[in-house]
């Protein structure tokens, strides 16, 4: 038996992991209250009947705090500025956990709760996400980390658990794919995806959740046009709406023309690397048009140095360390670089392939007169002075190794 503790508060999705962490909490920490705490960060569906089930398994309460504009706006649309992936990871779990764990916090302090409980693994990145920001908002509280602590050593184990402790579960030991699903992707980890070798089942129903393949896709095209003010996007396809519901369109629309799937093997903060296949078809194309419309209308070297930085960025990201001064002032120059980067950007979307199809822009650094194949204004001699000076120095080497200076 662990000390006593009087009220814990759970981050809690009503998942495997998270429904059988309320019963054992229960049993170790001397029968604490248990308050779950749910994250709606667009989910939907995964948040059918989880007050009920939370209560069932030994909850006193759930919250489900609305979080998906607080995500949309604050933390994907800021990383989207930014460019930032994770080798080629769009980032999706990591863009959640800040404002779930700034809300269990939030939470856990109107309760006055003794400790916050994850059931982040001992392996993964999201135990360090959650933990650094609950120690950036309430430094002395202790955090339960079960994963950690008990015997319980494979996901089989804890479905023997939860059968043992009559908790309800939507999975089967031969389905059971550790997932994590948000408004911006959905991953699949585990069973037979732990192997690289194998290839992951894109075809089998119910395997995919969030579109098709693109075997499976129309054989027609479809095409997007999405409209962005100073890098922000407004509307779709002339249609003005928020960033989220934009996302959310894009979703169906990328869903079922087998945009956005991604399988990785990546470099875990813990050292490992893992396995993962992801889809984000909505943020594929959000962060592939708003790529091409960055094109026309970001100077060169402003460019390059955002290149360079993004990838800092999502290493910020990606660690859990959201919540710092650099994090801060990487986004302050992002915003700075989104200052002109206004207008349309129209793409056509087939069978996986997202395909530029055109892009205007009032404020764009593209001049057909200037770099046009025909006659303009353009002095193609001004190239020899510029050439000369640029090559000077190899002009010097040559001249030292011929003995010429």
């Amino acid at each position: 038996m662990k000390k006593k503790i009087n009220k814990i508060v759970l981050a809690y999705s009503g998942g495997l992991d998270t429904s059988i962490i309320i019963p054992w909490l229960k049993e170790n920490y001397d029968n604490p209250e248990i308050v779950a705490v749910a994250g709606n960060v667009g989910q939907n569906d995964e948040l059918e009947g989880l007050e009920e089930k939370a209560k069932k398994t030994g909850a006193s309460k759930l919250y489900v705090m609305d979080l998906v504009d607080e995500m949309v706006d604050g933390v994907i649309i800021p990383s989207m500025m930014m460019g930032a992936k994770y080798e080629d990871y769009l980032l999706g779990t990591a863009f959640a956990r800040p404002v779930i764990a700034k809300g269990l916090v939030d939470i856990a302090k109107k309760e006055g709760a003794d400790a916050i409980a994850h059931g982040c693994t001992g392996k993964g990145n999201d135990q360090i996400r959650f933990e650094l920001a609950i120690k950036r908002f309430a430094p002395e509280m202790e955090i339960i980390a079960p994963w950690r602590e008990w015997n319980i050593k494979s996901r089989n184990e804890e479905i023997d658990y939860a059968e043992a402790h009559n908790v309800p579960l939507k999975i089967s030991r031969e389905t059971s794919y550790s997932k994590d699903k948000n408004l911006w992707h959905l991953s699949h980890e585990g069973l037979d995806l732990e192997d690289p070798a194998s290839e992951p089942q894109y075809d089998k129903p119910g395997f995919l959740e969030m579109g098709v393949s693109p075997a499976a896709a129309p054989d027609k095209s479809e095409y997007v046009t999405l409209t962005f003010e100073k890098g922000w996007p407004v509307a779709l396809d002339g249609e003005k709406m928020k960033a989220s519901k934009i996302i959310e369109k894009l979703n169906e629309i990328g869903g079922r023309n087998g945009i956005g799937l991604l399988d990785i093997v990546e470099n875990r903060m813990t050292g490992m690397k893992d396995r993962g296949v992801y889809e984000t078809p909505g943020g594929t194309i959000l962060y592939r048009a708003h790529e091409v419309l960055e094109m026309i209308t970001i100077d060169k070297d402003t460019a390059h140095m955002k290149k360079k930085l993004s990838v800092d960025f999502a290493d910020l990201v990606y660690n859990g360390k959201w919540f710092t001064p650099l994090r801060e002032a990487l986004q302050a120059f992002a915003f700075e670089t989104q200052k002109h980067v206004t207008g349309e950007v129209k793409l056509k979307l087939y069978k996986g392939n997202i395909i530029t199809s055109g892009v205007t822009s009032p404020e764009t650094l593209y001049s057909e007169n200037i770099v046009t194949f025909q006659e303009s204004d353009y002095n193609q001699g001004d190239a020899t002075g510029f050439i000369n000076l640029w090559g000077l120095p190899d002009t010097i080497l040559a001249l030292r190794d011929e003995g010429k200076l």
